[in-house]
């Protein structure tokens, strides 16, 4: 099973963990990830605030780079899936705007966007693809703890998690219980904790961050995993900061999906035993 990668900003800066931990997943399930060299940022939500069509070429133009390797996009990243997922919608249902920006990818760069491929992220790949029995055939740690897991608003607003309800989602809750960890039940899970309004709105930001933090350990919830690296610097970099805004306890580790995964699957062991510890000094 070959998917053309797409990692993400994130995950090639400032949180290589994602980008380590990717490796091990997809060597442990059978999955090759072939590199895309020079694909460009999809925007992340951002860009198409200030010249949406900009975005769309961009997009098109990483579209086209895996389409000449005959494969479809996977990204361990919500924010990234959701924005380009929207942007292939888009693309596929409007020939006019489709053909505009096949001419500027021509003239530009010499490529042309078919629109046989879909985007993929890691979490319904699990599900849909590998299946839940495999994954939990590969179990070595069991996550043996209440676990909140954390969509990421962008990929369920985009109905971009594949065959997941996006309105009452359980892929996740369905992989934690796979990797032997208890799914914890909170209404928070889909919410957005205001990523990127970070940076105009911090307060506000700070609020809904702490929402879906406090509400998770209100409900048990011992660590929180989250499919998006973008959400992780609110819920993780900014969560004393949230605590301190609103008053309400935000204190828990937050770890990325697939870093959670790749514990469960034997990789990383030291970094699975500053996990529990991570749970005992931060969580309590």
């Amino acid at each position: 099973m070959k998917f053309a990668y797409f990692p993400g900003c994130v995950a090639k800066g400032s949180s290589r963990e994602v980008e380590d931990a990717m490796r091990c997943v997809v060597k442990a399930v059978g999955i090759d990830l072939i590199d895309m060299p020079g694909a460009a940022c999809c925007g992340a939500g951002v860009m198409k605030q200030g010249n949406h069509r900009l975005q769309l070429a961009i997009n098109a133009r990483t579209f086209a780079m895996a389409e000449e390797q005959g494969m479809d996009v996977l990204t361990p990243c919500a924010t990234c899936q959701g924005n380009m997922y929207e942007d292939l919608t888009l693309l596929l249902e409007d020939e006019p705007l489709r053909s505009e920006i096949n001419e500027v990818l021509e003239r530009t760069c010499g490529m042309r966007f078919e629109g046989n491929l879909r985007m993929r992220h890691l979490l319904d790949v699990l599900v849909e693809d590998i299946g839940l029995d495999v994954v939990a055939s590969k179990v070595v740690n069991p996550v043996d703890f209440p676990i909140a897991g954390y969509y990421g608003s962008p990929m369920l607003r985009a109905s971009a998690n594949g065959d997941d309800d996006p309105h009452n989602p359980v892929y996740f809750e369905d992989l934690i219980r796979a990797l032997g960890g208890d799914a914890v039940d909170y209404d928070g899970r889909t919410a957005s904790v205001g990523f990127p309004g970070l940076l105009s709105q911090e307060k506000t930001a700070m609020k809904m961050t702490a929402s879906v933090l406090s509400e998770a350990k209100q409900e048990g919830a011992r660590i929180m995993a989250t499919a998006c690296p973008l959400a992780h610097f609110n819920l993780d970099v900014y969560q004393v900061k949230a605590g301190k805004t609103t008053g309400k306890d935000t204190s828990m580790p937050v770890i990325h999906l697939p870093e959670l995964v790749a514990y469960a699957l034997g990789y990383n062991v030291d970094r699975y035993a500053q996990l529990r510890t991570r749970i005992l000094v931060i969580g309590d």
